[in-house]
């Protein structure tokens, strides 16, 4: 019996860009909902259930950064922001809140079918949010047990700069933003406290990479946030 093709819905107001980018994912055998409206794709994803929505900002009724907000008052559906709207304050803002990526303007084909890729993996490896265990070269972390090890060697973690870990390994290779990490890590009253992650990144990077000032697991995206490495380059 042959699988069903994943439903991905894409909201892009750009007629030309719209065929060509829904003809290129058919042709990587998915399905494609593609609408130019934001409000026309809140309703539809609600009755479609799509697994991954692709979403321009600049849409004519409302701004993308509306639409992230309105849905994840309901749902979890990755979401992976094309734009060409490249300032930080853009990315930061709809990372926070709630798109689990962003490309901006021009992109390659084969970057976004990978980013496309590894979200639907993220979904189906973890439909509970739960995971035991990450490891990605010689770093592992068990976060059940709260242990970490670099090459079969165990680190020790105080509980701050664990906790600070596991956000970023739940998050494995996508982008966490200050925000996020200060709110997950520290509490919401402790957003603007982005000192506290510098320091314990900063310690963290001291006790797991072999150079922390060239890091191989837990790099700097700049003016945004940190990203753990998801795998071996």
């Amino acid at each position: 019996m042959k699988a069903t093709k994943p439903l991905l819905m894409l909201i892009e107001d750009d007629p030309q860009f719209r065929l060509l980018l829904t003809t290129t994912l058919e042709n990587q055998d998915f399905s494609v909902l593609a609408v130019d409206r934001g409000r026309e794709g809140l309703t539809l994803a609600r009755s479609r259930q799509p697994g991954l929505l692709i979403l321009d900002l600049g849409l004519p009724d409302i701004d993308g950064q509306e639409v992230i907000r309105r849905l994840r008052l309901w749902t979890e559906l990755p979401i992976i922001v094309l734009s060409a709207r490249n300032q930080e304050s853009d990315i930061t803002q709809a990372l926070d809140n709630g798109a689990d990526d962003y490309l901006t303007k021009p992109f390659g084909t084969a970057e976004l079918i990978s980013r496309i890729n590894a979200l639907l993996r993220r979904v189906a490896k973890v439909p509970g949010g739960a995971q035991e265990a990450f490891q990605v070269g010689e770093l592992k972390i068990e976060l059940t047990k709260r242990r970490v090890f670099v090459a079969e060697q165990e680190i020790h973690l105080t509980p701050i700069e664990f906790n600070l870990l596991s956000v970023l390994v739940r998050n494995a290779g996508f982008v966490s933003t200050h925000r996020q990490l200060l709110e997950k890590v520290w509490g919401p009253s402790y957003v603007e406290h982005s000192h506290y992650l510098r320091i314990y990144m900063g310690q963290l990077r001291h006790k797991i990479e072999a150079n922390p000032a060239r890091p191989r697991y837990l790099l700097t995206e700049a003016g945004v946030g940190y990203r753990l490495c998801a795998e071996e380059k």
